[in-house]
């Protein structure tokens, strides 16, 4: 019976985090609702971690994957496919994050001329979501603040200020509703094409004494983008846009 008592208590408690977290959730996207409306476009924008083994094929231990180069892709799309922008390949740890707010002054004012009015929908990585009183007073609002803090990606920083100063608006994701962001299949799709197709992006050169393998690094990137069509971007963001009228129908 303590047993049974201690699951339904623990059951209890946990779903009352998720409510106020989802009614939090609801709040953001009736924000971004009106902003559709209100005639802007919804970009996603995401990075994804390259590790030099995923590129090798090597099978190595947890502990030596720290010694290994990480590149870092950061690029965004929308229900159109990929936005015509220059993505961004960067290798972990070449610059320090403070270095690199130039990469988000580029894209927003890349969406000025190529999109519009955009709102950005981003991940926080650095801050999970929290429940606490400030939450408590967003909810009794029915508001968020107007001004958001930095936000911080693990390759670069994101600046609300440079967003509103080119005309964009700036909305945060929580980190662990995969559902709310579509760029999750866009990297489930880049991963999988550079498992499956490494092998026709290398050269090997065999000498009498030892061998070499040049791998086409940036032709392979470019073409697993190229695979994530329009048609898979459109799949995903539907599947989105049903969670977003989830929260705005039942917990307006």
């Amino acid at each position: 019976m303590q047993h049974f008592t201690n699951l339904l208590l623990r059951h209890v408690i946990r779903r009352g985090c998720f409510d106020v977290a989802s009614k939090r959730q609801c709040l953001q996207y009736r924000a971004l609702r009106t902003l559709q409306l209100n005639g802007f476009n919804t970009l996603f924008l995401g990075e994804r971690d390259i590790p030099e083994s995923l590129m090798t094929g090597e099978k190595i231990a947890e502990e030596a994957t720290l010694c290994w180069p990480v590149w870092t892709l950061v690029h965004t799309g929308s229900r159109q496919g990929w936005v015509p922008w220059r993505y961004k390949l960067l290798l972990r740890g070449d610059l320090p994050i403070h270095q690199q707010t130039g990469i988000f002054q580029e894209l927003c004012e890349s969406l000025t001329t190529s999109c519009g009015k955009c709102v950005i929908v981003m991940r926080d990585k650095t801050q999970p979501m929290r429940v606490g009183a400030k939450d408590g007073k967003e909810l009794e609002t029915g508001t968020l603040p107007l001004v958001l803090p930095a936000i911080y990606m693990s390759s670069i920083e994101c600046c609300p200020e440079a967003t509103r100063a080119n005309g964009h608006e700036l909305l945060v994701v929580p980190l662990s509703y995969n559902y709310l962001y579509p760029m999750d299949v866009a990297w489930s799709s880049l991963k999988w094409f550079i498992i499956n197709n490494k092998k026709d992006f290398a050269l090997r050169s065999v000498e009498r004494t030892h061998s070499y393998r040049c791998i086409l690094f940036s032709d392979l990137i470019v073409k697993g983008i190229e695979k994530v069509t329009p048609n898979k971007w459109k799949v995903a963001i539907n599947r989105v846009k049903r969670w977003e009228n989830h929260y705005l129908d039942t917990l307006s």
